[in-house]
């Protein structure tokens, strides 16, 4: 059986993570809607924590701003270009490491921690609570938490329409239609409430939760899919807008979970 790390490595070493939120529209409304968010409770003298930071689009652009930024990643080729593209930027440090360990930072250490890929890939609740626990234990009181996971429903929209949705729905619910969670599944979804609900007994309180890439990615796989750059200008504000609106939160890929520690 293959470990999680072994899995996760053998995926992104083959996949331009770093391309996607730039090179097409529900990536680039991703990371805009993402960014929108975090401007909204880091300031410029943040202390900001990034934990499966990928190939450092957010950590990099954060410590630009003048940031300091720490960032986490599992992933050694994702690391690889991390570090690559962050040489000279004295505000952004970089780790190896897991969300389910943060053991190398003392309690209380930071303004904002962002975990917003590692929600993707844990799947037996031990890890997944342990990841959340860590995430708050390094927060400061007080301080804001961003947690990105995935609809399984925008997970079959998007996958099994192609002649495959009876596979979709082996993968991703039971035969009596609860929610699945296993590490060969690779990104695994959950129901807006099922995930809201991991936070109930932690010592948070809900800010928010958000889509931030809405209907984009399946759409954006039609032929006929054509958006010029006034046209996404005025999707993105649209979208922000309505992004919070619990009606639309099934369907948007990705989401956030935004929380405050408790002081």
């Amino acid at each position: 059986m293959s470990t999680r790390q072994e899995i996760l490595s053998g995926f992104y070493g083959r996949y331009d993570e770093d391309g996607r939120t730039a090179g097409s529209r529900h990536g680039q409304l991703e990371y805009r809607t993402t960014m929108t968010f975090i401007h909204r409770y880091a300031t410029r003298q943040a202390r900001i924590l990034e934990v499966g930071a990928g190939t450092g689009r957010y950590s990099i652009a954060l410590a630009k701003e003048g940031m300091d930024v720490t960032a986490v990643e599992l992933v050694e080729s994702n690391l690889e270009v991390l570090r690559e593209h962050s040489k000279g930027i004295v505000k952004l440090k970089s780790f190896q490491g897991d969300a389910t360990d943060l053991s190398r930072f003392p309690d209380n250490s930071f303004d904002v921690t962002l975990s917003l890929g590692p929600m993707y890939h844990l799947y037996e609740a031990g890890e997944v609570n342990r990841a959340i626990d860590e995430a708050i234990r390094v927060t400061k009181p007080g301080g804001v938490m961003f947690f990105a996971f995935i609809s399984v429903f925008a997970i079959m929209y998007a996958n099994y329409f192609y002649g495959n949705w009876a596979e979709g729905q082996a993968e991703n619910f039971t035969a009596d239609y609860r929610v699945r969670h296993f590490k060969e599944q690779l990104f695994t979804g959950y129901d807006v409430t099922e995930f809201e609900e991991l936070f109930h007994e932690k010592p948070v309180e809900r800010i928010t939760t958000t889509g931030v890439d809405g209907l984009l990615e399946p759409i954006e796989k039609r032929p006929d899919f054509s958006m010029s750059d006034e046209e996404f200008e005025a999707l993105s504000k649209w979208y922000l807008a309505f992004s919070e609106k619990r009606e639309l939160l099934g369907y948007t890929n990705h989401l956030l979970y935004i929380c405050r520690k408790r002081a």
